[in-house]
């Protein structure tokens, strides 16, 4: 699994973050789903292979969603960066074996008459690539189907959600962190470049680590925050200000460093602006706005456009 799969997970595990995706995905930002009626449920599940052997499935992050003791949903969140063409293929599995399990267990899930109550299974994809999501969306499209059989074999859609592609309105109906993620996806795919929030975090450190796993630069998971600020109580203008001074202050320490090493200011001071274009170089790639970039680092518009 790579960094920014845990990384993503890492934050949406969070159970305010978690309903804030369902409300806003799947019921236009009302808030049908309480992050205190939500329970983490198991993401393993077990099948046999061709040869008989057992293997295991696992889900990116799935909870029940509780009216009291009576669960009335699976859900389950899977995130892509990139488009997979047996995406159905998947999800079904998935969802089957949300199914098959209350086939299987002896649960306490009924009613006041000691009803079995069967709830549905419903699985969002998270895709988070520039690129449309042009591939199958139903388990038909998977297959080769001769027409004599078409009418016989039932159709399974899947519900994906492009988040670099969300309008504006969608995305400012997020309540939790999710919409500081969002934001950067749909700005990145946009207009190519960053503009921070001003909105308060509440998970600093994943938030942090997901930024780091997004830009390649493991810097913004350096950064060292004020004592309770972790807990949250910050936002990103605030943390890229604390990158750029990171940023700075290493220029500095580099540039005395050379300085002392050459026995002449020159060396300071060349230390010092090699640092800044180091640091400039880095942020233009992560498509910081150029005017933030050139009054933090020292550097005109110019030298930064050029980089």
């Amino acid at each position: 699994m790579g960094g920014k799969d845990i990384a993503e997970k890492a934050l949406e595990e969070y159970d305010d973050v978690f309903s804030d995706i369902v409300n806003v995905l799947l019921f236009g930002g009302e808030q049908l789903v309480k992050e205190d009626d939500l329970t983490d449920a198991a993401p393993l599940s077990v099948y046999k292979d061709n040869g008989g052997r057992l293997r295991e499935q696992e889900r990116d992050i799935s909870k029940f969603w509780k009216d009291g003791r009576i669960r009335i949903c699976l859900y389950g969140l899977e995130n892509q960066t990139d488009i997979d063409v047996d995406m159905p293929l998947r999800v079904i599995s998935y969802d089957g074996a949300g199914y098959r399990s209350q086939l299987l267990s002896d649960n306490d899930n009924r009613d006041n008459k000691g009803h079995k109550l069967r709830y549905p299974v419903v699985t969002l994809v998270l895709y988070f690539g520039e690129e449309r999501w042009n591939k199958h969306r139903n388990l038909l499209d998977c297959l080769k189907v001769p027409e004599e059989l078409r009418s016989y074999v039932s159709d399974y859609k899947i519900n994906v959600f492009e988040i670099a592609w969300l309008e504006p309105e969608i995305v400012a109906k997020f309540s939790s962190d999710f919409r500081i993620v969002a934001d950067y996806f749909v700005r990145m795919r946009r207009d190519k470049q960053y503009e921070p929030s001003r909105e308060t975090i509440r998970h600093v450190h994943e938030v942090l680590q997901l930024m780091a796993e997004l830009t390649k630069d493991r810097r913004f998971a350096d950064i060292q925050l004020p004592p309770g600020t972790a807990e949250g109580g910050t936002n990103m203008c605030e943390v890229i200000d604390r990158y750029l001074n990171k940023g700075r202050a290493e220029g500095l320490e580099q540039g005395l460093a050379e300085g002392l090493k050459q026995g002449r200011a020159e060396g300071r001071e060349e230390g010092r602006k090699e640092k800044s274009i180091e640091t400039a170089r880095i942020l233009k790639n992560s498509a910081i706005d150029i005017e933030l970039i050139a009054r933090s680092t020292g550097l005109s518009m110019e030298e930064v456009e050029q980089l």
